[in-house]
This record gives C-alpha cells, structure tokens and sequence, in this order.
C-alpha cells in the first residue's frame, strides 16, 4: 500500500477518534454463522464484524461482514426516514472496518440471504488495504508471517484451523471421558529427557543456573503417575533445537497421556479406539480421503514386526547386523543411500533413518509397528520374552507416523544402565543422546506402578486429517526469520524425527 493512501486511511481513523465516532463495545447477540443460519423476516438481528467487500449502486450499498465463523451480506438503503443511515456509512466506512449492524432479514433477487441494517455503528477502521478478495493470499510466505491476513481472506485456511480445534477438544473430551486428568508440567527444565533430541538452551537469571526448554514432557507426567495419578495428560508445547522440513518445526505441540497398570497392549486397544472415533467425529466417516489416498479406517488395523518390515523393504536382517560398522557395510552393499550422512548415525540411528528410506513411505493404510529394538526406546520396557526389544508401537497412516507408544520402563536399575548408555553415546558425538536424569531416577526408586504412554504430534496429526502439504500450513503463527534480515525462509530438508 502507497504511504499517501496509508495517510489518507489515518487522518480519516484521527477524525473519527476525535469526535468519538468508534464505539468501545458492541451488543452481538448473533456470530455471523448464526445470522447465516436464519429465515428471511427475522427481526432485532444484531451481529458485527469486519467488511471484507462492498460495493455502492445509486441508493443503495451491499457489503459482506466477515467473522471466523464465516460471512454474511448486509444491505443498507437511502430511505427518505432515515437517509443518514446510508449517507454515514458511505461517507465513513471502508473495506476492512469493524462495524456493528441490526436489522432484519431478507432475500435478495438472486436470492442471497440478506441484513437489511436498520442501525449500525463503527467499532474501529483499519488504515492498511486488504489483499485482493477474489485470489486471497497466494505468496507462502506472506501467509505465514501475517497470518491474520491469510485467516481473513482464504477459506482453505480458516477450515484448517477450525479441524484442529475440533481434533484437540475431541481427543481432550475422549481422555477425559476415558477417566483421564489434564495436568500441567515444566517447561523450564535443568535436564533434557523424555526424547532423542537437541534441546534449546536458557539462562535463568534469578537462579543463576542454567535450562534447558523442555522436548518432552513424559518424565514429569510418569512422576504424577508415581504419585498416584492413575491417567494423565497434557497438550505440551515442547522444543527441540532440530532441523527445519515440511513435517518438523523445532516448536511444535506434544500430546502425551500415561496410564497406570496398562501395558503397550493394552494402549494400543485404547488408541485404536480413540482414533477411530477421532475419524469418525472430524470426517463423519470412517473412510476418507488424505491427500488423494483412499483411507480406510474401519475394521481391525494390522500389526506389523519393525524388523520383517525393514527386510522385507530393504533385504537387510537388522538383528543380525547389531553394530554400527556392520549395518553401514550392508546399507553401502545393497546400495541404499539414506538421507542422513551415515557416518555420523548410532546404530539405532541408523536403523530408524533405513526404516524411513525404505519402508514408512509405503505404510498407506493405518496399522501399527511394533517389536523395536532396545537400543532405539530409552524409556521403554524390555519385551519379557526377549530383552533385545521393547513393548513399543508406532501408529502410522498415509506414510506418516501419528502416534508413539510403549509400556514404560519402571525398573530403576535398568534405566540408570540406559541412561549410562546414553552418556557413552553423547561422549562419542550423539548430542541427541539423553544425558542421566538424576531427579527423575530418585522418583522411579521410590516405585512406580506398572505404566503405558503415548505421544502424538497434534501438528503433524492435523497436517494429514487436513491434507497440508506443509506442518507451518497447521500452525497459526510459525517462526520465520525477521523481515529486516532480508532472507526468504529456507527449510532445512533434512528430516529429524
């Protein structure tokens, strides 16, 4: 917008503040999607909201009023009665002003349910020019940064938002429903735990110590259990200091929810349920279509071994190959290129970066993965019957993983042994390896029951219900570089999960 436009916009908002011509409040007794709803000849209708179009013709003026809920057309006429009605509103309002409107309803010719305003008033002007109505925001980045805009004239995104409030109160209300308590832990920590990543680091200044933003909340969630919470959970802002891609934001929200004396079987039935009935509330349906894939979410969902599943894709036995040397040989021999550099991967590692080369793309339909090796779960509880694995599931559609799961370790000895692991890993260059938790260790001596956990990337989870192509398509104010750098944004392509 030119800046003599800009000026002409505020010296008409600094007349109108000082003959206090903008209201302070306003008596909406209808959403605009309420007022949609109506039958013509409905009276005393009292709505507000911003103009987002209008045009004048003669005596008489048509606009559409815009809330989230949606966008009702108004009419106002030149009447002999009440000619300043009209003669006001042409003379003060502009495309993107709040007003407040009363009337009553009709139809139009072309049989556009209608407010024929009667009263209205100006609640605030807006001094900068909205985009062009008719091709809303095409620029990517445009819609990220001024993310208020791309809500007010694309449908595509207020739809995307309106299905992830729905997904995160369905899912709330299903957990709460199931006896589940919502409860609140640490962002703020003094130990990185809970997950395989690299934390963001803090100074605080009152305590003169150093933190840590937290990447999981799982270890305090399993402390509430131990203090006798029997189910538990939280929608966790967490950060993790990682790479950028079209599925990964480094501050993203973690669902995870814990319960006391289930194990990862037992979980699994739960989530299978939950999910479904999470399809079923969004979509209606248990058959849907993501991203041009026929889903099918009816039925029981297969369970698939994570080691046949690597074989059969790869033809490489990774219970055999249990070293880091030997894995690579046989990646380089069957010629694989992953999209990390594999001198640099763990074994576990790269084990999980083969998995997502060679198999998670091909997971269309919901099923379930299962049986991990010990070494890629931290936290995990061994499988009774083999120590070499965990009680560990993952739930996966249309190539992504959406849920994480396992029964959880509650042999103290065991996981100092792991955590003792995870320092060897850190000291040979994994600084996403979990340092030892000392607090959380003092917590699990004093006993826990038996637990079962799971977590869930409402992010990502709302990126494949919606059909993004983008994570940021998800989150209403994602962090980009400031404008004054003069950089576009630039995803790191490298995947981190």
């Amino acid at each position: 917008m030119s800046d003599n436009i800009f000026e002409l916009k505020k010296t008409k908002f600094l007349e109108q503040r000082e003959n206090n011509n903008l209201a302070d409040s306003y008596n909406k007794t209808h959403t605009i999607e309420q007022v949609a709803a109506l039958k013509e000849g409905s009276k005393n209708v009292s709505t507000a909201g911003r103009i987002v179009a209008m045009r004048t013709m003669g005596k008489i003026l048509f606009a559409h009023i815009y809330d989230f809920s949606g966008k009702v057309q108004i009419c106002v006429r030149k009447t002999e009665e009440t000619p300043e009605v009209f003669e006001n509103f042409v003379a003060n309002v502009s495309i993107g002003d709040f007003i407040g409107a009363e009337g009553e309803m009709f139809v139009t010719k072309t049989g556009e349910l209608t407010l024929r305003v009667g009263s209205w008033k100006l609640l605030n002007k807006c001094l900068r020019t909205l985009p062009e109505k008719y091709h809303g925001i095409e620029d990517i980045e445009t819609r990220y940064r001024q993310r208020y805009l791309d809500i007010i004239m694309n449908q595509d995104s207020r739809d995307v938002f309106k299905k992830r409030f729905e997904i995160v109160k369905t899912i709330r209300r299903y957990l709460e429903d199931s006896g589940y308590v919502e409860v609140e832990t640490p962002i703020l920590q003094t130990t990185p735990s809970g997950a395989l990543a690299r934390p963001f680091f803090t100074h605080h200044n009152a305590l003169d110590i150093e933190c840590v933003m937290r990447i999981a909340c799982e270890t305090y969630l399993k402390r509430c259990i131990g203090a006798g919470m029997d189910k538990v959970f939280e929608f966790a802002r967490s950060f993790r200091n990682e790479g950028v891609s079209a599925t990964h934001l480094q501050d993203f929200t973690m669902l995870e929810f814990y319960a006391s004396y289930w194990n990862a079987e037992t979980m699994r039935t739960f989530v299978e349920g939950m999910m479904r009935n999470l399809i079923e509330k969004i979509f209606g349906s248990v058959k849907v279509t993501l991203s041009g894939n026929d889903i099918d979410f009816s039925g029981k969902w297969p369970v698939i071994e994570y080691s046949d599943l690597v074989k059969k894709d790869s033809g490489i036995d990774i219970t055999k190959y249990t070293s880091r040397e030997s894995l690579a040989e046989q990646i380089k021999a069957k010629n694989i290129r992953l999209d990390d550099d594999i001198e640099s991967l763990s074994w576990a590692n790269m084990v999980d970066s083969l998995y997502k080369k060679v198999s998670r793309p091909k997971l269309i339909q919901p099923c379930f993965l299962i049986k991990y090796p010990v070494e890629m779960a931290p936290l995990a509880r061994r499988n009774s019957k083999d120590s070499n694995y965990v009680d560990f599931f993952q739930f996966l559609v249309n190539g992504v993983e959406l849920v994480k799961a396992y029964s959880e370790l509650v042999d103290p000895l065991d996981q100092r042994e792991r955590f003792e692991e995870q320092m060897q890993a850190r000291e040979h260059g994994d600084d996403e390896a979990m340092p030892i938790d000392e607090e959380y260790l003092t917590a699990m001596e004093h006993g826990f029951p038996p637990i079962a956990g799971v977590g869930i990337g409402i992010d990502r989870l709302t990126m494949i219900l919606c059909g993004c192509e983008n994570i940021k398509d998800t989150i209403l104010f994602p962090l980009l570089r400031p404008q004054t750098q003069g950089q576009e944004e630039k995803a790191q392509e490298k995947p981190v999960d």
